[in-house]
């Protein structure tokens, strides 16, 4: 029995790499389209806030948090962390890989969060999709590299995409828990009242579910980060880079800077997007 299994191989690999080259004979130059317009995105936002002195974007980055959070803490975490991150000497490999973030990021969001919203509306669908879910954060992120660097070169253009492939059921997963988790009494409220379904949604549904969507947005953030050094395999920039240099050099002091570097944009990015106490509480007591 053992024997005819082993002879008999299921040839899912040839399958797979038989759809990846039916892919590039028919739509390479929709890729390479693709490719050259999302690298440029990327690259002119990140040349756009190198054009700036790295003090005025610490401005700026403190100026966003003051206005997002009132808290002078944080101003002066961003404050210091970031003129630690300039005076080790990585601060253009910082913004590079603070832009693959955000890209990525709002990818995630703009597609991961209707995405749940669907789902949660319609259990079918989450039914179909948590398998699918459970298969992009199982499987191990180089399996991800090789298609994409295929079909998009080496550059930012494949680390992004396997960064969203990453990291997007963190952002479905979390907006489904959030809109299924509505009490029934708050739907049954707003119907009485004569609202209609997109009424309920941007009322009720989206409201009482913002802090585990805000949730699923910040682990989508350290998920993006934790795809850095592995991007950087594939030509993408960033302090992934410096690490894997480090690595291959076995260069202690370089490795652990960098490495602190990422922990720095990790935590900054953290606290910059949580969702302060003050509105959960006016949610929770509204509701």
């Amino acid at each position: 029995m053992l024997d005819w299994l082993t002879d008999n191989k299921i040839p899912l690999g040839n399958w797979i790499k038989s759809f990846v080259d039916f892919l590039l004979d028919n739509l390479a130059w929709f890729f390479d389209k693709f490719s050259e317009g999302l690298q440029f995105l990327i690259e002119g936002f990140v040349d756009g806030m190198l054009l700036l002195h790295p003090l005025a974007m610490i401005g700026i980055f403190a100026a966003i948090a003051w206005m997002l959070h009132r808290s002078l803490k944080l101003v002066v975490l961003i404050v210091l962390s970031l003129l630690l991150v300039i005076n080790l000497g990585y601060w253009e490999a910082t913004l590079q890989t603070l832009g693959l973030v955000i890209f990525s990021t709002l990818v995630c969001i703009l597609v991961g969060v209707p995405t749940g919203i669907a789902a949660a509306h319609r259990p079918w669908l989450y039914t179909a999709l948590r398998p699918i879910l459970d298969l992009m954060q199982t499987i191990p992120t180089f399996v991800y590299l090789i298609p994409t660097m295929i079909m998009f070169g080496l550059g930012v253009v494949p680390g992004l995409i396997s960064t969203v492939i990453f990291a997007i059921p963190a952002p479905i997963r979390l907006t489904y828990l959030g809109v299924s988790g509505v009490p029934t009494a708050l739907q049954e409220a707003g119907e009485s009242f004569g609202a209609t379904k997109r009424q309920l949604l941007w009322k009720i549904e989206l409201p009482h579910a913002m802090p585990t969507i805000m949730a699923g947005v910040t682990q989508c953030i350290m998920l993006s980060l934790s795809m850095v050094v592995i991007a950087a395999m594939v030509g993408a920039p960033g302090l992934g880079i410096p690490v894997l240099r480090a690595l291959n050099t076995v260069n202690i002091a370089k490795g652990f800077e960098a490495g602190l570097a990422i922990v720095v944009v990790a935590i900054l990015l953290d606290r910059v997007c949580k969702q302060p106490e003050g509105v959960d509480k006016d949610n929770h007591s509204r509701n």
